[in-house]
């Protein structure tokens, strides 16, 4: 199991940067940061994290989707590390969906999303991936790679009206998650 890694939160510049692609892949310090990222994104329980949110701007992420205390309603799926992933395509249909961040604690924001997408990415052993996701699969890629070119979700939200904290929406919103 890998090291549980310091979230860093809006603010802080790494953020805000363009993070930089990987290679070489099989690198040992980005075999650890995978491992790492994976630990962290359990520990959180987050459904994603993208390595900026630990300070490393680089373009990895892991979608990591599983029920837990912050989405009681998420499937589940198995924690997938992403490397250099770009969106091939994508759906017309756009969804507001609730969105947290676990570099922004406290804050939900209902934020619009391409419904479905098509994706690549390479794996942590090199191999060039292909994979369609949609729904809260889909909304957790399209969360994390907007880290990879410094954006929160608060850039995304149409108005202040769409946030609320997590308090309430722990107490009132969380029925309707996807």
């Amino acid at each position: 199991m890998g090291e549980i890694l310091d979230i860093i939160e809006l603010g802080h510049p790494v953020l805000r940067e363009k993070a930089r692609s990987i290679e070489p892949i099989q690198d040992d310090r980005i075999q650890r940061l995978v491992e790492n990222l994976m630990a962290t994104v359990q520990k959180a329980n987050g459904v994603g994290i993208a390595a900026p949110q630990v300070a490393e701007s680089y373009q990895l992420m892991i979608v990591a989707s599983r029920p837990n205390l912050r989405y009681p309603n998420a499937p589940s799926m198995e924690p997938t590390p992403m490397i250099n992933p770009k969106i091939l395509a994508h759906s017309d249909e756009m969804v507001k969906g609730w969105e947290g961040c676990l570099s922004i604690p406290g804050i939900r924001g209902n934020v619009p999303r391409y419904q479905a997408i098509e994706i690549e990415f390479y794996d942590r052993f090199g191999k060039r991936q292909k994979l369609k996701m949609t729904d809260f699969a889909a909304r957790i890629f399209q969360h994390e790679y907007d880290h990879f070119n410094g954006i929160v979700f608060l850039d995304r939200v149409a108005s202040n009206h769409d946030l609320v904290t997590e308090k309430e929406y722990q107490k009132r919103l969380i029925s309707t998650i996807e």
